[in-house]
């Protein structure tokens, strides 16, 4: 169960919070942010073309758009970057002492974003779902680090997480239902634990969903990804060389290599040469197309 694959430096970074890695299907391109940095990288594996935006505000992630641009989850709200790189507020919620934490593109196009305090007060978080248009449906109203969101193959679970509760929780999602209700999408309820991580193990922060159903999770302070079947057992263990793996998401041009972000951030003059960068495990499953955000 437990792995030690072959590890490859897609970038060699010191980022304080790597975070969000995404597969711009589009441009052929592995987009990832470092939050505390106020940065949203590329990378191109086929060319080994990098780039870099530089951001006003603190950024928790970064997603394609389909008209071309991405879609930011910033410390005051959700903000929208065109093709030529012009910037416009879509969300403007400012609330002091919060910022925008991960986010995830569903199915139908909208945009579901979390938030978390600096401080980590217990349930000063929120998750919102935001429509293309900009409007905002808050999901969740304490919550207090959320993180990881993904959607199973046919679109019917949606996984979540809120860090300190060790849990990786699924919903399920009724699109017929939503609209009956004159929903703006589809209805989303039933949370439950799909699984759990045992103290010691370190915490659940980034996650992905594989073309099996399957759930990659990374372990902040775990040193390992771990992948848990649809019926939520325990089903492989990657271990890696660094303690804070933040986020994993499966990219290249078959969609079959996972790429993994890292943290130095409280590491100190203890932190490991990898940590902070981005690698990419060649070969170590089958990722889904991510839709691209459609405002």
């Amino acid at each position: 169960m437990s792995t030690r694959p072959s590890l490859e430096i897609a970038v060699r970074a010191s980022a304080a919070l790597g975070e969000g890695p995404t597969w711009d299907a589009a441009a052929g391109r592995l987009i990832w942010v470092d939050i505390l940095s106020s940065r949203v990288h590329g990378y191109d594996p086929a060319t080994g073309r990098r780039t870099t935006l530089a951001t006003e505000q603190h950024v928790g992630a970064a997603k394609p758009r389909a008209g071309g641009g991405l879609v930011v989850n910033l410390r005051d709200g959700i903000g929208v970057y065109g093709a030529d790189g012009g910037f416009d507020w879509l969300l403007r919620e400012p609330v002091p002492g919060r910022r925008g934490n991960d986010a995830a593109v569903a199915p139908d196009g909208s945009l579901w974003a979390g938030t978390m305090r600096y401080d980590e007060a217990a349930g000063g978080g929120t998750l919102s779902r935001v429509g293309s248009d900009g409007s905002p449906t808050e999901f969740l109203p304490e919550v207090t680090v959320s993180n990881g969101i993904g959607w199973s193959p046919d679109g019917r679970l949606m996984y979540y997480i809120d860090t300190p509760t060790r849990r990786i929780d699924v919903f399920d999602v009724d699109p017929d239902m939503g609209a009956a209700a004159g929903a703006d999408g589809p209805a989303v309820s039933g949370r439950r634990p799909f699984a759990e991580v045992e103290e010691g193990a370190g915490f659940p922060d980034g996650l992905c969903v594989d073309a099996d159903g399957a759930v990659w999770v990374a372990l902040w302070d775990g040193a390992a990804i771990r992948r848990y079947a649809p019926d939520g057992t325990l089903d492989r263990v990657v271990e890696l060389p660094f303690p804070r793996p933040t986020a994993c998401a499966f990219g290249g041009a078959d969609l079959t290599d996972l790429y993994l972000t890292s943290a130095r951030v409280g590491l100190g003059a203890s932190a490991p040469p990898l940590a902070g960068s981005l690698l990419v495990i060649e070969g170590a499953g089958q990722g889904l197309a991510q839709p691209a955000f459609a405002g």
